[in-house]
């Protein structure tokens, strides 16, 4: 029995924000049935005590959206009390939320730091970044709103990390993002390229990101990191650190790190389960798990040959001086190109060209 971790959504694709760039919101638009609404009690009993049967040695249950909280905070009090029932094996159980944070209070603050949820935190840098993409149902920017969770997250001890997505605006202010973040103590980073909708060429949309953009955001960030690297006060960048494992011979615990898909078990609403976060659509359903066990849909994932599909990197690509960094990026980014090659390639090569000497210095001082 393996270690299993499982992406859940408890509130479907519904959320209280109108992000103009939200993938999942696009993604919902193009099944057949956009919301499968709040799990229920019933559903979310049947997914603890099914996966913790199965799991050996340790568990991750982590909720996403949509906007996870929208489920209310009751349902996860249930799930704390269904662990405890149903942990027949004793694994290590990790429980992860990643949310906009506009409806964090007191007491869901003190209620994720008492049980150790590890917070994913979305903010996109700067209050003129982060507003003009991210409004409330009314139109409003969220940003004021966003540093008060922090600030609630700080006060409680709540372990959470930022999540910025990169699109037209934040590629364009990296160096004033990156001294705010630093200036308010924020010291475990994400940076997530934005995504056009599916299915739909990249660059067209007012948020689209572009290679070059991209190229330029990551470089300029790196050198910042890297000057605070030297005096030992860097953050965590998830990226970086990643570029440094595979440097060392490691498995990057990124997927899109990985040059090739993994089955992350994504868990809609309804107990519906699918090979990964950007393809919760009518074509990957693999069964659910109300009903089927996990190996049935394992081996419907198999059989459907969604990871083989990832392993399309073209020979130009297998002979990119960085392919053993870069690994073709992940999937989304290369499918809408005649020859495979991500989006992005420019951007990483103009990343690499500037860094990797010095990623490659901070491997060898880490052996």
């Amino acid at each position: 029995m393996p270690a299993v971790s499982l992406l859940i959504k408890p509130a479907s694709g519904m959320c209280n924000l109108r992000c103009r760039y939200c993938f999942y919101y696009d993604i919902t638009t193009k099944r057949e049935f956009p919301s499968y609404g709040f799990m229920t009690g019933e559903t979310l009993e049947i997914l603890v005590q099914k996966t913790l049967s199965f799991a050996e040695g340790s568990c991750t249950f982590a909720f996403q959206g949509g906007e996870p909280t929208l489920v209310g905070l009751p349902f996860y009090q249930r799930l704390i009390e269904l662990e405890e029932r149903y942990n027949i094996h004793q694994v290590q159980i990790l429980n992860t939320l990643q949310t906009n944070g506009f409806l964090i209070d007191d007491e869901w603050a003190a209620f994720l730091s008492a049980h150790h949820f590890l917070v994913g935190l979305s903010l996109d840098g700067i209050k003129s970044t982060h507003d003009c993409f991210r409004k409330d149902a009314s139109g409003n920017g969220t940003f004021d709103r966003i540093m008060k969770t922090i600030r609630l997250f700080n006060t409680h001890k709540v372990e959470y990390n930022i999540l910025t997505v990169v699109h037209k605006e934040t590629a364009r202010k990296a160096g004033r993002i990156y001294s705010f973040y630093k200036k308010n103590g924020l010291q475990y980073l994400q940076f997530i390229a934005c995504l056009d909708p599916l299915g739909e060429l990249q660059g067209h949309r007012e948020y689209s990101l572009t290679p070059q953009d991209y190229g330029s955001f990551l470089c300029e960030i790196f050198d910042l990191w890297y000057a605070d690297l030297q005096k030992g006060e860097q953050p965590f960048i998830r990226q970086f650190e990643n570029y440094i494992a595979i440097l060392l011979g490691r498995i990057p615990e990124a997927c899109e790190q990985r040059g090739v898909c993994s089955f992350q078990h994504i868990v809609e609403a309804d107990g519906s389960v699918y090979p990964c976060d950007f393809y919760v659509t009518d074509a990957y359903r693999l069964g659910n798990l109300r009903v089927d066990s996990f190996a049935d849909i394992a081996h419907t994932c198999e059989t459907l040959g969604f990871i083989q599909e990832s392993l399309n990197h073209p020979e130009t690509c297998k002979r990119c001086p960085y392919f053993a960094l870069c690994r073709g990026g992940c999937r989304r980014h290369r499918e809408l190109s005649e020859d495979h090659l991500n989006y992005f390639c420019k951007g990483y090569q103009m990343f690499f060209a500037h860094a990797l000497p010095r990623l490659m210095e901070i491997a060898r001082y880490c052996r």
